[in-house]
């Protein structure tokens, strides 16, 4: 049967729709949770490369028991990708975090991808549509009152916000190169080139910044860190990611992304279970908007 355009936009409304975006928001959502559990035990560049190596340590064996294929001449596509995807997000936001920005005001900042991944859709061929610009301003919109209460400016540095913007704009551009360059590739094998390239950005980074050893002399070893380090690798940076790929590769860019606009309430939520953080009826109005604004996003046009 021919791929049709009414046969590819029911793939990817069936993609959308299939319990892969809600794993997705689960997963990516407890990000955050890690960073509160693991970096009061470790730098968090020196945490990065840990995770970076746990990934490694994990899929290389995987990819070569299984005989996964190896991408052809998209190699270094596959690799620029993941370091705009990997290092500079997660450098972006963990070292924002350890410089005392809030969860909450990063969330939003971070949260702003959506609205820039539809101004730049029509450099890789996709439409967003009146009605998915309604959607996005609602999603913006319901994440700004989610995380209003927990936002504080006090003693906050500039340097914490740039890294902030830095973590946005290098998600935003690694998710539209991806999407336009390589959005199919042997998921295993291509992640495994990913964290490999950024490995390779992130140590030098560590062993300057943070006098990295191979030791790990700054690292405490605490069963809080070993799980939210272990968590990390298995949970987001293989779990979350895998869904991340493989709804980039069916959906446009765009839906994939508004995605996002549910993670700071899902946080919000999560928090509020393992922590006690208050999430009261703005929280609540916030996330009802949250999923509005993405219903209207990826929901099918008749």
């Amino acid at each position: 049967m021919p791929n049709t355009p009414s046969t590819a936009a029911a793939v990817k409304h069936a993609t959308l729709l299939s319990p892969l975006p809600l794993f997705f928001v689960l997963l990516w959502s407890s990000g955050f949770i890690v960073a509160k559990f693991g970096l009061p035990y470790a730098p968090p560049l020196t945490f990065l490369v840990l995770r970076f190596l746990g990934v490694l340590l994990f899929l290389v064996p995987a990819v070569l028991l299984l005989k996964a294929p190896w991408p052809q001449g998209r190699i270094w596509q596959i690799a620029l990708a993941g370091l705009l995807v990997q290092a500079g997000y997660l450098i972006g936001v963990w070292c924002a975090i350890k410089l005392g920005m809030p969860a909450g005001l990063s969330a939003l900042i971070v949260g702003m991808q959506p609205i820039l991944t539809a101004f730049a859709a029509p450099l890789i061929g996709e439409k967003v549509r009146p009605r998915q610009w309604l959607g996005l301003v609602f999603g913006l919109g319901g994440v700004a009152l989610v995380v209003a209460a927990k936002i504080q400016l006090v003693g906050l540095s500039t340097d914490a916000i740039l890294l902030c913007v830095l973590a946005l704009l290098s998600m935003t551009v690694g998710t539209l190169y991806q999407k336009r360059y390589c959005p199919h590739f042997d998921l295993r094998t291509g992640t495994v080139i990913q964290f490999a390239a950024s490995l390779v950005v992130v140590l030098p980074l560590a062993i300057i910044f943070e006098g990295w050893t191979p030791e790990f002399a700054a690292v405490q070893w605490t069963p809080r860190f070993i799980g939210a380090l272990l968590w990390s690798v298995m949970g987001l940076s293989i779990g979350a990611i895998f869904l991340l790929f493989a709804l980039i590769r069916r959906s446009d860019a765009t839906q994939v992304t508004s995605l996002l606009y549910l993670t700071p309430p899902t946080t919000a939520v999560m928090a509020w279970l393992m922590f006690g953080e208050a999430f009261n009826a703005l929280g609540m109005a916030g996330m009802a908007l949250a999923v509005m604004g993405v219903i209207f996003v990826v929901k099918k046009t008749r």
